[in-house]
């Protein structure tokens, strides 16, 4: 008979497939045998004949295996037949992940349904399928076996032989932890037993290290997103017992607005969280015994006390509004006494938690690969219950100092909130904040770093004058040199409104030697600047080819340039520090910056204080989009001249948007020409 078959024929129905070879055989066909008879396939070419004979021998041999895998009876035999089926799947010259799968899936399910194998049993079925595992990732059933494995025997040998190869793969290869949870749990079980070694910490190390390999820069851009969504699950598992209790509890939002349970809906009320200690309790009611009586609100995780204070309720509601949902560091900034929860962790949660910090810390170490970390940890990703736990913020403590000492605006600019309204590393590691534990050393470094780069701004300083003063001015009376430039800075920018507050900031430089220095060079500064101011002068001026920012200085500083309107710098060697003498010329209205080095952080300073600059040229400046979107405030720009900058075309329409009377834009050589 020829044409199609009429009935399709069960694998498991097929005693032999052979290639028909014989002399005047027809072509390029297939003979099958089955109960009853024969039956003849033909392809059209010898290709897919030898595709089909390749995958039939496959799946006729997986249903055998499935077979006599499914009711094992002595364990030995068991173990052969694994082997065989491995062999198998490494010799296939058929090129398909089943053909890998399969077989794993088949060892896979022979585990889970048999619960009573020995240690030894396990480890000879985990290096049987080993050579499967080079090139594949383990099945979730699999992974399921390896983590108990590991938990159990953490000192195996096979951990390190075996799952070593296996993680490595994973770290490097896989995309997306949420479509397969298990292999960040086996990973996770992994890392822990290494740390259970007698080395400990130390093979951790060596592991993390030969995931970065030795040059400076890893070849693997998977492996640091990897290793971070694994330390912040870890982490995150050692408070799930805290955070599931938040079911009997208020929310933040109710507890915000004083709700004693999630149904009772009263009035907004201030409230401090507390220590569960008795002594502080008793402390606390020692001290409010002049007022009414606190109401004290008892959940599974915190003590809230709950003052009937109108005065502090209002400047509450002023702040926050009644709506809002309160930001999640907001919750926890409180006086330094009772500052964080009373969180016992268990000692395998505390030995976790401990691993993993240090794992953060040791990927904190690496030069390329702290910008992405920055970034990664910059929405603060931990729960609240862990940034109120002492030890935890303690230890995180090394990861954000590194960020602050690391000179890269990438990095660094990740201490501050990812956007308005939500509070970062910079708040909560400030004093005051839930993570402080020094006197505001941390705190100086962050300000340090972030002055010295492109943060010089009046927004910044705003900020810091309407929330962190106090500190600032603690910090500048012991003598820390960047608080006392902050607080120069305030002075010099106008940011200080009120008399009073000026002039204890005054005394407060005078009381030091290098607060005393600073002043007094901000006193002749503010002389220079009133000359500088004074009307007079010419109104065009250009300086010569090659000029520094020192040349530009020693110019303003020689007589009054308070008519200027017109200033050309273009093809001189001045950069962004040369700012801070433009943004003293009242009548400046054109710019010319062509082919300087002025970047991005001297058009923040302009964009701030250069309101009414009308004409800007960039031509061949280093400028990025960074700078540019600053430019947005400058409503009064007629003309700019972006030629050959690193504009983007989004940043161009935004820029189109936004200034309403710009005439004359030059966006040739760039993104958006």
């Amino acid at each position: 008979p020829t044409g199609y078959m009429e009935n399709s024929i069960s694998y498991s129905a097929i005693e032999d497939v052979q290639l028909l070879s014989w002399e005047n055989a027809p072509k390029y066909c297939l003979q099958l045998t089955i109960p009853g008879g024969t039956v003849l396939l033909q392809a059209a070419n010898s290709y897919l004949r030898d595709q089909w004979f390749h995958s039939l021998q496959w799946k006729k041999k997986i249903y055998k295996y499935k077979k006599v895998l499914s009711n094992p009876s002595r364990w030995e035999v068991v173990l052969k037949e694994i082997r065989t089926l491995v062999d198998m799947a490494l010799t296939s010259p058929l090129q398909d992940d089943s053909i890998h799968q399969a077989p794993l899936e088949i060892v896979s399910k022979l585990l889970s349904e048999n619960n009573n194998l020995t240690t030894q049993d396990h480890e000879s079925i985990i290096v049987a399928i080993a050579p499967l595992l080079e090139n594949n990732h383990p099945p979730p059933d699999l992974c399921e076996f390896f983590c108990k494995h590991c938990r159990e025997r953490p000192r195996s040998m096979v951990v390190i032989e075996v799952f070593t190869p296996v993680v490595q793969r994973i770290l490097k290869h896989n995309m997306d932890f949420g479509k397969c949870p298990r292999l960040r749990l086996f990973t996770q079980e992994y890392i822990l037993s290494l740390n259970e070694l007698n080395a400990g910490m130390e093979v951790v190390k060596k592991f993390i290290h030969s995931m970065h390999g030795p040059t400076g820069q890893c070849p693997h851009p998977r492996v640091l997103p990897n290793l971070v969504a694994v330390c912040l699950a870890a982490i995150y598992s050692c408070y799930e017992e805290f955070i599931n209790s938040r079911d009997n509890s208020p929310s933040l939002k109710e507890i915000r607005n004083g709700c004693q349970q999630q149904c009772d809906r009263k009035p907004n009320l201030p409230l401090r969280l507390l220590h569960t200690s008795p002594d502080l309790v008793s402390q606390e009611a020692t001290l409010t015994e002049s007022r009414l009586k606190p109401v004290i609100v008892t959940s599974n995780e915190i003590h809230v006390e709950v003052e009937r204070n109108n005065t502090a309720n209002q400047k509450m509601t002023a702040g926050v509004g009644n709506d809002s949902e309160p930001n999640l560091i907001d919750c926890l900034m409180v006086s330094p006494t009772c500052s964080t929860m009373s969180i016992e962790l268990s000692a395998q949660a505390d030995r976790i938690l401990g691993c993993y910090v240090e794992i953060l810390k040791m990927l904190s170490d690496y030069d390329d690969w702290r910008p992405a970390l920055a970034s990664l940890l910059q929405p603060i990703p931990f729960p609240k219950e862990a940034l109120a736990h002492e030890k935890f913020t303690k230890e995180l403590k090394y990861v954000i100092q590194r960020f602050a000492e690391d000179p890269r605006q990438e990095v660094h600019s990740c201490l501050l909130s990812v956007r308005a309204g939500k509070d970062g590393w910079f708040q909560l590691y400030s004093p005051g904040g839930v993570a402080c534990d020094d006197d505001g050393e941390l705190f100086a470094s962050m300000v340090h770093i972030l002055m010295g780069s492109c943060y010089k701004t009046k927004k910044f300083l705003l900020s810091l004058a309407e929330n962190k003063l106090g500190p600032c001015m603690l910090l500048a009376l012991r003598g820390n040199q960047t608080m006392v430039e902050i607080l120069c800075l305030m002075l010099e920018y106008n940011i200080i409104d009120n008399n009073d507050t000026q002039l204890q900031i005054i005394s407060t430089l005078e009381s030091t030697d290098v607060g005393k220095r600073m002043y007094e060079q901000l006193c002749e500064r503010q002389r220079e600047l009133k000359e500088l101011q004074r009307k007079g002068g010419p109104t065009r001026l250009t300086l010569p080819s090659k000029s520094t920012d020192a040349d530009l200085a020693r110019l303003l500083s020689s007589g009054s340039f308070g008519n200027l309107e017109n200033l050309s710098l273009a093809f001189t060697n001045v950069t962004s520090a040369c700012a801070e003498h433009l943004i003293k010329l009242p009548s400046l209205k054109q710019l010319n910056l062509w082919s300087t080095q002025f970047g991005d952080a001297g058009l923040r300073l302009l964009s701030e204080h250069l309101t009414m600059l009308q004409v800007l040229n960039l031509c061949e400046t280093p400028v990025t989009d960074a700078g540019l979107l600053a430019l947005s405030s400058m409503k009064s720009l007629c003309s700019l001249n972006m030629n050959s900058t690193k504009l983007s075309a989004d940043t161009y329409e935004d820029l189109k948007a936004k200034l309403p009377n710009l005439k004359e834009v030059d966006v040739r050589y760039t993104e958006a020409w």
